[in-house]
């Protein structure tokens, strides 16, 4: 099974996931961008579900951490990223994005 990955765009239209990204020095962005072709390609043995929440942990460096959300069956959502050392506050900030996500997209089904 393959997936459509796409980043969350908050309200304001700017992306954790590429604000998160776009700090990272050269050598773990290209790992991380591996991690997503891997999630594109339906490759999620490395992630962890938790709350409605994927946490693609990479074993590498400073043990780099990739979160998204499902919507249906092909939709992967970015939510943003971190590492081990950071992880608890990470894993808080993408379920407070999830929540937001789903949330826009309820209301946006309403209209």
């Amino acid at each position: 099974m393959s997936y459509k990955v796409e980043e969350y765009l908050r309200e304001d239209g700017t992306s954790p996931y590429e604000e998160w990204f776009m700090g990272l020095d050269t050598i773990a962005a290209a790992k991380i961008s591996v991690v997503i072709l891997k999630i594109e390609q339906g490759n999620l043995s490395n992630v962890k579900w938790f709350s409605g929440i994927g946490e693609y942990r990479l074993d590498w460096g400073p043990g780099y951490r990739v979160y998204f959300g499902r919507d249906g069956d092909r939709l992967i959502i970015l939510l943003g990223g971190g590492t081990k050392k950071g992880q608890q506050r990470d894993i808080g900030r993408a379920k407070a994005l999830w929540a937001e996500y789903k949330e826009r997209k309820t209301h946006r089904e309403k209209k």
